[in-house]
């Protein structure tokens, strides 16, 4: 009982915590491209850009690539491998992008804002962008369909340089850092991200998958869409009011075409008579006037009198018969008086 107790109080505070009506969070500071991103993002994309040199050049980078691959981490430790086929997912696009839009969708409703959405779109489209188009321009073939010993393996129709696994991991996981409203949250969440983003390009080596140099170039490119975001906020800011804009003119357009609601007419007041009191609280009911009832008719069949013989009843003509009067008829009854005898 106890526990159940404690369960309704704790919803109580949850549905009273999604009631409220927070204001919006004007107090948090948009990142803008300050002297100190600048620099890291012009030394992640040297980074980047030597990486690429250095693969292009098939220099000891490529021979390093080819040692990890000949010492397949699969096989030395194949006990961790169930584990790490689970974990790879967290660089997946499709699955890290639903939990994290679910995330930052609660977040934008609360919120009352819808930077934080965009702000993933934009880094989700900066992502298949930049990526998607080194990949298919340079063309690299992974380890698994490596045709020639020792080369870079480059333009071959591959796309697998840099690794799309590590760059969606840095993106997807480090937005949540970008989007953090204190410092510290901020400071936990970039390093969680960078723990998270180092083990799944870890992963993909160790199944042999990627190039190891895939890797540091996925994780070069995954840091420049996240260091180069504050030159989008303005474009975000912009999107956000225009799609806040579009929702009232939508609202305003459809209150217009909802008919008023008729008035309802009140009804002509109707006099009704005052109930009579029940008999048991002392008064009685009033009684209406009733108008004299007409004493009913004696049966035609029964006589009006007592009984008669038939001989002594007086013999009853209907009105209005139609046998004309005889003057020379006698009542029935009455004593004829004697003829006179005439002689022959």
């Amino acid at each position: 009982m106890r526990t159940e107790r404690n369960l309704t109080r704790s919803l109580d505070r949850v549905f009273a915590r999604l009631d409220r009506e927070p204001e919006r969070p004007a107090h948090i500071d948009v990142p803008r491209m300050s002297r100190h991103r600048v620099v890291l993002f012009t030394a992640t994309l040297a980074f980047y850009l030597a990486i690429v040199w250095a693969v292009v050049i098939t220099s000891w980078l490529v021979r390093l690539d080819w040692q990890v691959m000949f010492f397949r981490p699969y096989q030395q430790w194949p006990q961790i491998h169930a584990f790490l086929d689970y974990y790879v997912v967290l660089g997946q696009r499709g699955p890290t992008a639903v939990m994290v839009a679910a995330w930052l969708g609660w977040r934008s409703w609360r919120q009352h804002t819808l930077r934080p959405l965009l702000t993933l779109a934009t880094s989700l489209l900066l992502l298949n962008i930049t990526v998607g188009a080194a990949k298919l321009g340079m063309g690299r073939l992974g380890p698994h369909y490596a045709t020639v010993i020792g080369s870079n393996e480059m333009g071959l129709g591959g796309d697998i340089f840099p690794s799309g696994h590590t760059a969606n991991a840095v993106v997807t996981w480090g937005i949540l850092a970008y989007l953090a409203s204190t410092p510290r949250a901020r400071r936990w969440l970039s390093a969680l991200s960078a723990v998270t983003s180092l083990g799944v390009g870890l992963t993909t080596v160790y199944l042999g998958t990627h190039w190891l140099s895939d890797v540091l170039l996925g994780w070069a490119a995954g840091l420049l869409i996240l260091l180069a975001l504050p030159w989008f906020e303005p474009l975000i800011a912009k999107a956000e009011t225009a799609l806040f804009d579009l929702r009232d003119r939508w609202r305003a357009r459809r209150g217009a075409t909802v008919p008023a609601p008729a008035v309802p007419v009140a009804p002509a007041p109707v006099l009704l008579k005052p109930r009579p009191l029940p008999a048991e609280q002392g008064v009685a009911p009033a009684r209406e006037p009733v108008s004299p009832v007409r004493g009913s008719r004696a049966p035609i069949h029964l006589a009006p009198g007592p009984h008669t013989a038939r001989s002594e009843r007086t013999p009853v003509t209907p009105a209005g018969s139609r046998r004309p009067p005889h003057a020379d008829r006698l009542p029935r009854g009455t004593p004829q008086p004697a003829r006179p005898m005439t002689g022959n």
